[in-house]
C-alpha cells in the first residue's frame, strides 16, 4: 500500500512519529493509501528548514522569484490530468470538477506571476524641503497554510504560490483524508525550481496544526475549513502574535424573484447545490422564493435534482460522486428524516440511493426540502452535503431580512431581471461575495475571496492584492539628505515645510 510521506527540504522525509492515517476511495469504500502524522517535533523540523531558507529567499530578486513560478504554472498544466486524477481518487469528485478546481488554482500561480507590479511601493518626493518618502512591502518570514478536504489542489494554491512570490517561505499541512493531490503539487513545485526549504509540506491532525498555530517562529497562518475550527485557528494564533486569515462555513442563499427566468434560476441552483456533492463552502444551501412562484420553481427544482446521474467520480457520464467518508455521509442523510420530523416537505429523498456496484462507496443522493423554516436543523446547520432547503418568503424585503439574519455571510446570489433590484440587494446584503444571476460568485484570482460574520475570521481575504498585503508588511521611510551648512539643535516637533 502506497504512502504518503512529509516533504522537507525539497525531499520526501518519512515520519517518525509512528502514527498514519488511511486513505479512502470515496467511490468504493477501500482504503488505498496510508498517511503520515506529524508529532510536534516534526513540524518544528518543518519549520526550522524554512527558517533557514528564508534569509536566502526573501533576498532573491523579484525577476528569479517570477521565473520560478512561471516554471511551476507550466509545470502543472502539463500534470493537470494527473492531478485531477489524484483528487477523484481520494476526494471522489467527478473528473471535470477536479479539472475546474486545478484550473482556478492556476489563476492564483498566474496572479504570482505578476508579483513585481504587485510589491510595487510608492514615493513622494519632496514632502518637505530636501525630504522624500518611499513606502515598501516586505515579506514575514515562515508562514503556514492549513487546508480541508474538499479542495486538495485549488486551495493550497491560493496560499503558497502567492507567498513565496512576495520572498516568504511555507510550511503546509493539508487535510490528511485526500492528501496525494497536494502532495504532488509541492513535488512539483521542487522541479520547477522552488529552492529547498522553500515550500514545505507536513502531514498530520490536531497535535501539528496546534503546533504550528503556536509556533514562535512561525509569522502567519492561512486557513480554510468549518467555523469552530477556523474560530480556533484565528484564536489560538492571534493569541501567539500571529496574523491570521481563517476562512470558515457558510450557509449560502439564493434570493429567487417573481420576475426571474425560472428555468434558469432552477438549473443555476441545482448545479450549485449539488456540484461536487455538496462540499463546497461556496454551495448553495438555500434557495428563497419569493411568492408567487415557489411551487413553481420547486417543481422545476425536483424535476432536475430526480435526473441526475451519481456515481463514481471516474464515469464519464456521472454528474455527482460520493461524499468523503462513511461518516459524513450518514451525517448528511440524517438531516432529510429530521427535517421531514421538524415540519418541512421531502420532495426529493436521496438518503437510501445505492450505486450498483459500488455499495460501499459513500454515495447518497440528492435530497430537496421545502417550506423549510429557520428553526429546522437543516437551516440552522452547515450540512456539507447535497441538501438543498427552499425558504418561502412573501416578499423581497422578508427575503433579504432571513437572508441578513443567519450568522454566515460568505457567498449569496439573487436571480431577478430587475436591475434595480439587482443593485438593491448588492449593497443591501450582508456577505463578502454577491452574484447577480451568478450562483456561485468565487471572485476571479485578481480579486478577493472571503466572507463575512461567522464565515471569516481575520482582517485580510485570501487573494487578490489582499492577500499580498496578508503574506507582507508595510514600511514607511523617510530620507533627508542634508546640505553640509545645515544642523543645529531643534527639540520642536517636526513640520513639513
Amino acid at each position: 500500500m502506497h504512502t504518503v510521506q512529509h516533504f522537507i527540504d525539497g525531499k520526501t522525509t518519512e515520519g517518525t512519529s509512528g502514527r498514519s492515517a488511511s486513505v479512502t476511495n470515496p467511490a468504493t469504500g477501500e482504503v488505498t493509501t496510508q498517511v503520515v502524522l506529524a508529532d510536534a517535533s516534526e513540524v518544528d523540523t518543518a519549520v526550522a528548514t524554512a527558517a533557514k531558507a528564508f534569509d536566502t529567499w526573501s533576498t532573491t530578486s523579484l525577476a528569479k522569484r517570477t521565473q520560478v513560478l512561471f516554471a511551476y504554472r507550466e509545470t502543472i498544466n502539463a500534470h493537470r490530468d494527473e492531478i485531477a486524477e489524484l483528487i477523484t481518487a481520494e476526494h471522489g469528485k467527478v473528473h471535470s470538477d477536479a479539472l475546474g478546481e486545478v484550473a482556478r488554482g492556476l489563476e492564483i500561480v498566474e496572479l504570482a506571476c505578476g508579483i513585481p507590479q504587485l510589491l510595487k511601493g510608492d514615493t513622494s518626493t519632496q514632502v518637505s524641503t530636501g525630504v522624500d518618502v518611499e513606502s515598501l512591502r516586505q515579506p514575514l518570514g515562515v508562514v503556514a497554510g492549513i487546508t480541508p478536504f474538499n479542495f486538495p489542489a485549488m486551495v493550497p494554491l491560493w496560499m503558497f504560490p502567492l507567498a513565496i512570490a512576495c520572498g516568504n517561505t511555507f510550511v503546509l499541512k493539508p487535510s490528511e483524508k485526500d492528501p496525494s493531490a497536494t502532495a504532488k503539487l509541492v513535488e512539483l513545485a521542487t522541479e520547477a525550481g522552488v529552492p529547498d526549504g522553500v515550500l514545505n509540506l507536513v502531514h498530520g491532525d490536531k497535535p501539528a496544526v496546534d503546533r504550528l498555530l503556536e509556533h514562535p517562529d512561525v509569522a502567519a497562518v492561512s486557513f480554510v475549513g468549518s467555523t469552530p475550527i477556523a474560530k480556533h485557528v484565528h484564536r489560538t494564533a492571534t493569541a501567539n502574535g500571529k496574523r491570521v486569515q481563517a476562512l470558515g462555513g457558510a450557509k449560502n442563499h439564493m434570493l429567487v424573484l417573481p420576475d426571474a427566468n425560472l428555468d434558469q434560476a432552477a438549473d443555476a441552483a441545482v448545479s450549485a447545490a449539488y456540484g461536487s456533492a455538496g462540499e463546497r463552502c461556496m454551495a448553495v444551501s438555500v434557495v428563497v422564493a419569493v411568492e408567487p412562484v415557489g411551487d413553481e420553481l420547486v417543481g422545476k427544482l425536483a424535476e432536475r435534482a430526480r435526473a441526475l446521474k451519481i456515481g463514481p467520480g471516474t464515469d464519464p457520464d456521472t454528474e455527482m460522486g460520493p461524499l468523503i467518508t462513511a461518516e459524513h455521509r450518514d451525517h448528511v442523510a440524517s438531516y432529510v428524516p429530521h427535517a421531514r420530523e421538524q415540519g418541512a416537505e421531502v420532495v426529493v429523498d436521496g438518503t437510501d440511493h445505492v450505486v450498483p456496484g459500488h455499495e460501499n462507496g459513500h454515495f447518497v443522493g440528492v435530497s430537496l426540502l421545502d417550506k423549510v423554516t429557520a428553526d429546522m436543523a437543516a437551516y440552522r446547520d452547515e450540512i456539507f452535503g447535497p441538501v438543498l432547503c427552499v425558504v418561502r418568503a412573501q416578499s423581497y424585503e422578508e427575503g433579504v431580512a432571513l437572508m441578513n439574519a443567519s450568522p454566515w455571510g460568505n457567498g449569496t446570489a439573487i436571480f431577478t431581471r430587475d436591475g434595480g433590484a439587482a443593485r438593491r440587494f448588492k449593497l443591501e446584503i450582508e456577505a463578502g461575495m454577491v452574484g447577480v444571476n451568478v450562483p456561485i460568485p468565487v471572485p476571479v484570482g485578481y480579486h478577493a475571496f472571503g466572507g463575512w460574520k461567522d464565515s471569516l475570521f481575520g482582517d485580510h481575504d485570501i487573494y487578490g492584492t489582499d492577500g499580498v498585503h496578508f503574506y507582507t508588511r508595510g514600511k514607511a521611510v523617510t530620507t533627508r539628505w542634508p546640505d553640509p551648512s545645515d544642523g543645529g539643535v531643534d527639540l520642536g516637533f517636526p513640520s513639513n515645510s
